[in-house]
């Protein structure tokens, strides 16, 4: 999937109209989880020795032996790594078992790809091994490039360059006058989750797509290639899924429901999710002669690469021949996982993941993160010998067949739904990890709980907490584009978590059961030219990346001290003032893509008037399509505003109560009250009819836009209304958003109640 340690410390949504949380304040103080909470000093010793069980030799050890064959779901070296991880977990003082379901993976058993004309080239589709790596050499149980749950299909056309595959791409083709229908696209890497390409393709009447990664992004312009340097050589091919996981992750033929042995399942032909035209990936090695050849108009400046070519479009003369047969068998996913049960409150639940599963020795993606994960649940067995048990229940997980389409992880969450409702108070994922600055992403109402920790873990080569590093990072950011208003990001009192969208296994977690999540990783000085290759192996990592794994530990405790507090926390360390805050931005922004979509209406319109509709004066490229637009509703967002201002009263309001609360004042009855509402805040955002067209994504916060699949859209129901000019759905959503916000207000006013009582 796509993954986040490469530094993808990005703000999604502009808070230009939001002031610093300090401004909005009504000058009360707000107090720490540990001043909440925690009892400081005993915390504090818990952590100490925390952090003396961790050994940065246990990543290494794991990693050389997890990384050492191939391990993609169905194959022996998963199952292997599976019953390893279990055995850990067990050895560690957790009770531990391995949880399968049966899923539908596609196995490649024909790939041909030649150019039939101007001339017969036949393509490599093929990764030699390189010099120093001896992982490269293996080729037993490796799965050559291709992408998962592409159709069958053997089909013959001319070849069209579609830069990198997204919709806007085809307006641009459809101003130029190009039309694909019939055609084969080829289209770079990039700018979205691969799925779209080929989604899009055909939606556009292509009959196959063809994709490769650029040297421009991920090769030889970047830097040195492998094994002389980290990035993509000509040979590499980045595998990957195209399900239509927008639409819905998961096994393809059980929509919603879990993939037990006896489950009642679609045929292929019936599954939503499976693309509908054949797909492959290359390398740009094999790229090359297929762009040479076309012909047509040169592209437009944006859309140009790094191969020593003048790029065009097309159609033709190039004309390729793609023909792709699959083993459409089901496999089974193996998830380890390990339950330490909680001495005060069992049936509430903390869980850690991380996927086991890889496209080839998947070191980097996603062995480094797994490794840390096992570093901590190393360190908490430890805590155990000393008469320690963890108050509430903690879970550690290894998702299986996450590559293929987030598989392992979904079933989970879809099998054990209502307990998950009932228990679990929020899921902490890692995905991969490298060198650099935290990436840190997820539900709001944790936003201050993990900025309290980033304060106090240091980063492991520069003297310094990982909290000013990362404010150093945005300053110079800030200087650089040319930001000097008087309120940046970087002076926030607490940074922002980013929105999460999808890509990883906190999907299930939170854009469908509500439960609140993170994502955590660390990037942005390693190299990433080995994504989803054959050369994602130990010796790439040891040599480009964490190779003593001082960040891979650090990770461990950062997210050992996210599991410690929220285990040992007499109240919950869910806070609502940072949440508003974000939700308000998020308001803002929607409201501005209203007035951009009526503006672009009037502009199209009127140059239309004027026979003068030329691209150059519409440089937003929000709507390209040449016909007249009807005019865009005067929507009613006061529902909406109102319910924020109800969510913001709520949310300050509980800073005072917390403020006159007092330590070791309430019974446990009235804390497990308590938590349980903290707990189902989040959970108010959650809709049982779900977004447009995709009824399994049901949170109103967040969801990955329907046209990026990674990328998050916030509001989404509102946003992707105005995107795409439904403006039913707009009305619709912004009423179904004010009611989500006064669900969660309505949760937090009784916690507020309770505390005041007392």
């Amino acid at each position: 999937m796509k993954k986040f340690y490469f530094f993808v410390f990005t703000v999604f949504f502009s808070c230009a109209e939001q002031p610093n949380l300090e401004s909005e304040t009504p000058r009360i103080k707000m107090l720490s989880t540990f001043e909440v909470a925690l009892d400081i000093k005993t915390q504090e010793q818990l952590e100490s020795e925390f952090d003396s069980g961790l050994d940065p030799k246990n990543l290494d050890i794991w990693m050389k032996h997890m990384s050492s064959k191939p391990h993609h779901v169905g194959s022996p070296w998963s199952k292997q790594n599976a019953e390893y991880a279990a055995n850990k977990f067990r050895e560690w003082g957790f009770d531990s078992e391995i949880e399968t379901f049966d899923v539908l993976v596609p196995f490649p058993k024909v790939r041909k790809l030649s150019m039939v004309a101007p001339e017969r080239i036949e393509l490599k589709l093929f990764e030699p091994a390189v010099e120093g790596d001896l992982s490269s050499a293996m080729t037993e149980n490796v799965l050559p490039g291709y992408n998962a749950f592409s159709a069958d299909g053997n089909v013959t056309g001319e070849l069209v360059f579609v830069n990198y595959g997204i919709p806007e791409d085809y307006e641009e083709l459809k101003r130029l006058g190009v039309d694909v229908k019939g055609k084969i696209v080829i289209a770079k890497y990039g700018r979205s989750f691969r799925g779209i390409k080929p989604k899009v393709a055909y939606e556009n009447g292509a009959i196959g797509c063809i994709m490769y990664s650029d040297p421009k992004d991920d090769g030889y312009v970047v830097g040195d290639v492998y094994p002389e340097g980290p990035y993509r050589n000509e040979y590499g091919i980045q595998r990957g899924s195209v399900l239509d996981m927008p639409t819905q992750p998961g096994d393809a033929l059980t929509p919603g429901y879990a993939a037990t042995k006896d489950a009642k399942r679609l045929s292929k032909e019936e599954a939503p999710t499976i693309m509908k035209i054949p797909v492959m990936p290359i390398s740009y090695g094999d790229a090359l002669p297929l762009l040479k050849a076309l012909k047509g108009p040169v592209v437009p400046d944006s859309w140009k690469g790094g191969l020593p070519i003048t790029y065009h479009i097309g159609p033709g003369p190039a004309k390729v021949n793609l023909h792709l047969e699959f083993d459409w068998s089901l496999r089974t996913a193996y998830n380890p996982v390990g339950r330490m049960t909680g001495s005060v409150y069992p049936d509430e639940w903390i869980m850690r993941g991380n996927h086991h599963d890889g496209w080839a020795h998947g070191a980097s993606d996603p062995i480094s993160g797994m490794v840390s994960l096992m570093a901590e649940a190393k360190a908490i067995g430890e805590l155990t010998k000393t008469g320690w048990r963890p108050k509430r229940t903690l879970i550690y997980a290894g998702w299986d067949a996450e590559e293929p389409g987030l598989l392992g992880s979904t079933e989970w969450v879809e099998y054990y739904r209502n307990a998950i409702k009932e228990n679990m108070i929020a899921y902490i994922n890692t995905d991969g990890t490298g060198v650099g600055y935290l990436s840190m992403g997820g539900s709001h109402s944790l936003e201050k709980f993990v900025n309290e920790i980033i304060r106090q873990v240091k980063d492991p080569i520069h003297d310094v907490s990982l909290d000013n590093r990362l404010r150093s990072r945005m300053r110079l950011r800030e200087y650089n584009s040319g930001n000097y208003n008087s309120e940046k990001e970087s002076d926030r009192s607490d940074l922002r978590l980013y929105p999460m969208g999808a890509g990883s296994d906190y999907t299930a977690f939170l854009h469908h059961a509500g439960v609140p999540s993170l994502n955590m990783a660390f990037g942005g000085e390693s190299g990433g030219g080995s994504y989803h290759s054959l050369y994602d192996t130990y010796e790439h990592y040891k040599r480009f990346s964490d190779g003593k794994f001082d960040y891979g530990t650090t990770l461990a405790k950062v997210n050992g001290r996210l599991v410690l507090r929220l285990s040992e926390a007499d109240i919950l360390p869910f806070r609502f003032v940072n949440m508003v805050d974000n939700i308000g931005s998020f308001i803002s922004d929607n409201k501005n893509l209203f007035r951009d979509v009526q503006n672009d209406t009037q502009l199209r319109n009127s140059l239309l008037d004027n026979n003068d509709f030329t691209i150059s004066q519409n440089p937003k490229k929000t709507y390209l399509a040449p016909e007249r637009l009807n005019k865009v509703p005067d929507f009613n967002f006061k529902p909406l505003d109102d319910a924020f201002s109800r969510l913001t009263s709520s949310a300050w309001r509980y800073e005072e109560a917390l403020l006159k609360y007092k330590k070791g004042s309430l019974s446990a009855e009235k804390k497990s009250e308590i938590n349980a509402f903290l707990r189902k805040v989040d959970q108010a955002f959650i809709s049982e009819k779900g977004l447009p067209r995709r009824k399994w994504f049901r949170n109103m916060l967040y969801a990955p836009g329907y046209y990026t699949g990674y990328g998050v859209k916030t509001l989404p129901g509102i946003r992707e209304g105005l995107e795409e000019r439904n403006w039913n759905e707009v009305n619709l959503y912004i009423n179904e958003v004010a009611r989500a916000l006064d669900r969660a207000s309505n949760n937090i006013n009784s916690v507020i109640r309770i505390l005041n009582e007392n």
